[in-house]
C-alpha cells in the first residue's frame, strides 16, 4: 500500500510540474523584460609548433624563426594602414605567436544618451559595450611591433623596420569597459 502511495504522489507531482513550451504573442512578449549581452572565454593559441609556414605547406615548417630561410618569419601577423593610400606606411604586428586565454569577456549594446560631459546628449545612439575580461593569461607570448612599406612581406619592394619585441608570460586583471562608438551612415 506505501508503494501505491508513493507512486501516486509521484505520479502527481511530475503532472502538475511538466508543460510544454508554447510560442508567445507580441503582446504578452511587450511585458516581458530581459538582459542581452555575451559571456566568452577562451583560449587562442598561435603558432604552437613554432617555425615558419612557407609557400610548400606544413610539412615545410623548420624550427628556424630567425629571419633566415628566405626571411620566413614565424607567428602571425596583423598590418594596419595608417596612411591615405595603400602606398603610404603600415602599423604592424609581426611573429605573433603563444597562448592566450580569458575568461568574463563581455559584449553588450548600450544606449548612450547623457553623461560624457554633456557630449551624450548629442550622440543619443547604441554603442558596443566590451567588458574586460576578469583575467587574461599569457603563455610563451611574443610579438614584434614594426612599420613597414606593404602589407604583406611578399610584396614588391617589401621593407619592414622591427621597432621592438615583446615576450610576455603571466596574468593579467582587467576592470572596466571600453564603448565602440559607430561611424558613418550603416
Amino acid at each position: 500500500m506505501r508503494i501505491f502511495t508513493l507512486i501516486s504522489a509521484l505520479f502527481f507531482v511530475l503532472n502538475n510540474s511538466l508543460h510544454a513550451l508554447e510560442p508567445m504573442s507580441d503582446q504578452a512578449l511587450d511585458h516581458i523584460s530581459g538582459q542581452g549581452g555575451v559571456y566568452l572565454s577562451g583560449d587562442l593559441t598561435i603558432n604552437a609548433d613554432g617555425g615558419p609556414l612557407n609557400v610548400d605547406g606544413p610539412s615545410a615548417w623548420s624550427s628556424d624563426c630567425s629571419g633566415g630561410n628566405g626571411g620566413s618569419r614565424c607567428g602571425g601577423r596583423i598590418a594596419i594602414n595608417t596612411g591615405d593610400s595603400a602606398s603610404e606606411g603600415w602599423f604592424v604586428l609581426d611573429n605573433i605567436r603563444g597562448r592566450f586565454s580569458f575568461e568574463g569577456l563581455t559584449l553588450k549594446t548600450r544606449n548612450i544618451q547623457s553623461g560624457f560631459d554633456g557630449d551624450g546628449a548629442l550622440f543619443d545612439a547604441d554603442v558596443l559595450e566590451v567588458g574586460l575580461p576578469n583575467s587574461l593569461k599569457y603563455e610563451d607570448v611574443s610579438f614584434t611591433v614594426a612599420n613597414s612599406n606593404s602589407a604583406r612581406p611578399t610584396d614588391a619592394g617589401f621593407v619592414q623596420t622591427d621597432i621592438f619585441t615583446l615576450n610576455i608570460n603571466g596574468e593579467s586583471r582587467l576592470q572596466g569597459n571600453l564603448l565602440v562608438f559607430p561611424t558613418g551612415a550603416p
